[in-house]
């Protein structure tokens, strides 16, 4: 121990990659991740959006707690101490997973990891720029951002690749189901009790259904289509396969829910529905229906999840709604309806393919959290082994008085530039755009082709966003400080605003062309997270600008301060705009957001040298 102390410098090889991978990965964690599990564990688009939106704020107030880890013990403690934090918040979250209130301990144990995150940020920046000498600093400033953006990979990427493959091997075998128009005039009908059950004696769990459905291509009256899409809505809530929809009740709104949220929830209802002609047929498409049951008993306590989607075909065959089944001890020899129906303007016959998919969620993304939990505590070991002891990294408890008047007058020095109207309202809005996609692109990845979504698997999500979006992401990022290097910010800054929000117009497209192909959806999303990499390289930059003088550690952490404002608020209503107005709305209402960027872009004030390499 005493001689670990006597070093007061390592080869910064053995430290800089590991500490910034181990500080990219709880960011990511909280901020994407957490998104993709909610979602797979059922949990709606506007809740997911709403609570870990709120998972920003350690971020957005880490400034004023900044000067803690300033006074009280060294950087390097504050490290050491914050890893074993996060890895107990995820071998919390891991062990609360399986339990009936998983949101509410998990989100619990995610705002301990996002706090202690947070302040392992202050620690590591503030560590990097003691433990090394002027020239390191400038040296391994490339280093410590790859190894950011790595961790960014592997969050969104490895991980989530590593729930889908746990998701698909602790799964009983898909069930695939054909479903084909016909020329005939048979009419649908429900009649979910007259359904006999063969129970095979086996010893192994399989679902069973009717996997060929044949649809008359004959149209139906709209009520009847209606109380029969009521009548398999009622009889899988009742058999207990998925919750009731919630309904708002009037007499327990709050004065918000009643004054503001409904009427403008109404508002946006009736502005964005599709208006119908006058002489509009009340005729429906035809519908067909299908079953699915479990071969054997759940064991006690265990949950078979069972979801259903469209995989191939054509689409004027759709499922009525998106179905997630669990079945459990109780309701496992009852049938769980899905039903289908067909385009009333369809006169052809035609057929598509629908699967379903079980896995045992629950389990594949506790042990996801419990590697990365153990991941955290060699992190833990690790460090406390090899960070060097700086001559400069110590602690300063007898200055309190000194310390927070100066702290003080940090901001005050802050909110006292020039223009500071200008500067808050470009941290605030020039990711106005991607701090509402960000949280629902996964979701919309995920979604069924009924809710609007793309339907793809968890591990399709993870290569197509986790793997190829940060790949370009990095690309973009690396891109964009080569260029502004060689011309300058003030050069770039309006190349890189087009740059940066231009490609939601990739979004937009897919929501509309819906494409089934993985290679047109990934490049699509590539394209994307390129533009965001390369126009996130003059938010940095500026950040960085005016955070320059005496107290640019301190005004950096402020301006990142109101970054993460800028990402939390606009995240936390996105998903409940998008429940009311719908993926295509939402998409084209995230590039309209991208306007103010082009209205604050010409009051913004920068030296034309800042950012040019110096030429000796």
């Amino acid at each position: 121990m005493l001689n670990l102390k006597k070093s007061t410098s390592k080869n910064p090889w053995l430290w800089v990659p590991s500490l910034y991978f181990a500080e990219g990965i709880p960011y990511v964690l909280v901020m994407t991740l957490s998104v993709i599990f909610y979602k797979r564990m059922g949990i709606s688009n506007t809740e997911i959006a709403l609570y870990t939106s709120w998972l920003y704020l350690p971020w957005v107030i880490k400034p004023l707690w900044s000067p803690i880890v300033d006074i009280f013990k060294t950087k390097r403690w504050w490290i050491i101490l914050m890893q074993l934090m996060i890895g107990v918040g995820l071998a919390g979250v891991a062990f609360t997973i399986p339990t009936s209130k998983f949101m509410q301990y998990t989100l619990a144990f995610l705002w301990l990891l996002a706090f202690s995150s947070a302040t392992h940020d202050i620690a590591a920046d503030g560590f990097y720029m003691l433990g090394l000498s002027k020239h390191n600093q400038a040296f391994y400033v490339g280093i410590r951002s790859t190894f950011y953006r790595l961790a960014m990979l592997m969050g969104q990427g490895v991980l989530v690749i590593l729930a889908g493959y746990f998701e698909a091997k602790t799964g009983l075998p898909p069930v695939e189901i054909s479903v084909s128009s016909v020329q005939q005039t048979d009419s649908a009908f429900f009649q979910p009790n007259n359904r006999s059950l063969t129970l095979p004696d086996s010893s192994n769990m399989y679902f069973i259904t009717n996997s060929e459905i044949s649809i008359g291509m004959q149209g139906i009256d709209k009520n009847k289509a209606k109380t029969m899409i009521d009548g398999v809505e009622n009889w899988n809530v009742e058999q207990g396969f998925y919750p009731a929809e919630k309904t708002n009740n009037p007499y327990k709104q709050k004065w918000w829910q009643k004054h503001v949220s409904d009427p403008l929830k109404n508002k946006l209802k009736t502005l964005f529905q599709k208006t119908a002609p006058e002489n509009i047929s009340e005729t429906a498409g035809n519908m067909g229906f299908t079953y699915f049951y479990l071969s054997k008993k759940p064991a006690p306590g265990e949950t078979v999840i069972l979801n259903i989607s469209h995989t191939k075909g054509n689409k004027s065959i759709a499922l009525a709604k998106s179905y997630r089944f669990e079945f459990n001890e109780k309701n496992w020899n009852t049938p769980a309806w899905v039903a289908f129906q067909l385009d009333a303007k369809l006169n052809k016959p035609v057929s598509a393919s629908f699967s379903g998919l079980s896995g045992n969620i629950t389990f594949a993304w506790t042990m996801v959290f419990a590697f990365i939990a153990f991941l955290f505590l060699g992190f833990f070991v690790y460090h406390y082994i090899v960070l060097p002891y700086p001559s400069e990294d110590v602690s300063i408890v007898g200055s309190h008085g000194n310390m927070m008047k100066e702290f003080f007058g940090t901001f005050l020095a802050f909110f006292k530039r020039k223009e500071i109207g200008v500067t808050l309202t470009f941290l605030l809005v020039y990711r106005l755009p991607e701090s509402q996609l960000l949280k629902l692109a996964s979701p919309f990845l995920l979604d069924s082709n009924e809710l609007g979504g793309l339907g793809l698997s968890t591990g399709d999500v993870g290569l197509v966003y986790g793997t190829v979006g940060i790949i370009a992401l990095t690309l973009g990022g690396i891109l964009g400080g080569i260029a502004a290097a060689k011309k300058g910010l003030r050069f770039w800054l309006w190349p890189m605003v087009l740059i940066m929000h231009l490609p939601i117009l990739t979004f937009v497209y897919l929501s509309h062309a819906m494409p089934i192909s993985l290679w047109m959806i990934g490049g699509a999303v590539a394209l994307e997270q390129f533009g965001y990499g390369f126009g996130f390289t003059a938010y940095m930059l500026y950040m960085i600008y005016i955070s320059d003088g005496k107290h640019k550690t301190a005004h950096f952490a402020i301006t990142t301060g109101f970054m993460a404002l800028g990402m939390m608020l606009p995240g936390m209503m996105s998903g409940w705009l998008q429940d009311i107005i719908g993926y295509q709305n939402f998409f084209t209402w995230v590039l309209i957001c991208a306007i103010p960027s082009f209205i604050i872009i010409p009051f913004l004030k920068v030296d034309p040298s800042f950012g040019k390499k110096i030429k000796k």
